[in-house]
């Protein structure tokens, strides 16, 4: 292993550590917003699989997390009575239904002459722009206003969990939805992944059936992200047309490419780290934190290409590719 290598996985392990030990450190407020910004860092992982792994520069991938946090508020509203009120039926929901999605859109996407670059992203951008609207005219789910007061996240016994509580439950769902995105990533599927990102003809050409292999990650990037978007509703308490739109697909594009979208880790701190610069300058800049972000943003891009932690967590290759291994 090279010492870059062995650097990545060293802070990879302390970012981690550092996240589960944040409780001892931070108060009660704080802490209830570091939950947001992990379940952001969830969301934005569903993107970094896709786009990092795969090349695939998906701009609706707010409608997955717009379907899942949809599908939390909807059960535990008792929208849905013949599926019970539970929370963990409403996550389950959020997954399937999201990840069924996903394979629907991505067998359209991917069919015959498949969409790929700026025709992929345009498709995807106008996809989100549809669902938004469809979203604002649908009144079984709240229409322009949305769904409130959905209930947070409960113990067996249905008392309401505590913020550390609630903190250590997404924490470990990011942790192991991180393990899984690295396991893909790192197995041979990730490696047939990575060829279709870097030469998809030739990869073609290999014999590989590229067409399957990205509706398969384009599923369970789907599924992560409707995964997001049912913790989200827990935290917040509403859902509102927004969620499934351009806006925040956009979003996510900011915080995967300012922390890095070729590693996994990047681009989840980098959820963590423009939701706090975003926060940050909201409360110190007033009205111009906008354009602030947006220069911050430019900046990364331009100077640093692999974001902001690309080349500090990147890991070593795995040993089938490393030296003496085949490719």
């Amino acid at each position: 292993m090279t010492r870059s290598a062995r650097l990545g996985l060293s802070l990879t392990v302390l970012a981690w550590a550092g996240l589960g030990l944040a409780p001892l450190a931070l108060d009660d407020w704080n802490i209830g917003l570091l939950t947001q910004y992990v379940t952001y860092g969830i969301f934005a992982l569903s993107l970094g699989l896709i786009w990092g792994q795969a090349g695939i520069l998906c701009f609706g991938q707010a409608i997955f997390f717009g379907i899942g946090a949809y599908s939390m508020a909807l059960v535990t509203l008792g929208k849905l009575p013949w599926l019970g009120d539970s929370q963990w039926t409403g996550l389950a929901l959020a997954v399937l239904l999201a990840m069924v999605v996903a394979a629907l859109f991505g067998w359209i996407l991917f069919q015959g002459r498949a969409l790929s670059g700026a025709h992929l992203a345009i498709v995807t951008l106008c996809a989100a722009v549809v669902c938004e609207i469809a979203a604002r005219r649908w009144e079984f789910i709240g229409g322009f206003n949305g769904l409130f007061n959905v209930p947070p996240l409960s113990a067996p016994n249905g008392d309401p969990l505590s913020t550390n509580a609630t903190y250590f439950f997404v924490g470990i769902a990011a942790l192991l939805t991180y393990l899984v995105s690295l396991w893909i990533g790192r197995s041979p599927l990730g490696t047939v992944l990575a060829a279709i990102r870097n030469d998809e003809r030739r990869t073609l050409h290999f014999g590989y059936d590229v067409r399957l292999h990205k509706i398969f990650v384009f599923t369970v990037s789907g599924a992560m992200a409707g995964f997001a978007g049912g913790l989200f509703t827990t935290q917040f308490g509403f859902v509102s047309p927004p969620l499934v739109g351009f806006a925040l697909s956009t979003e996510v594009l900011i915080w995967v490419a300012v922390g890095g979208r070729s590693v996994l880790m990047g681009a989840f701190l980098g959820a963590l780290a423009v939701r706090a610069a975003e926060n940050a300058m909201s409360s110190s800049l007033d009205q111009y934190w906008l354009i602030a972000l947006g220069a911050l943003f430019i900046v990364v891009v331009v100077v640093l290409p692999q974001g902001l932690f690309g080349k500090l967590l990147a890991l070593a290759p795995p040993r089938r590719l490393g030296r003496g291994g085949t490719r």
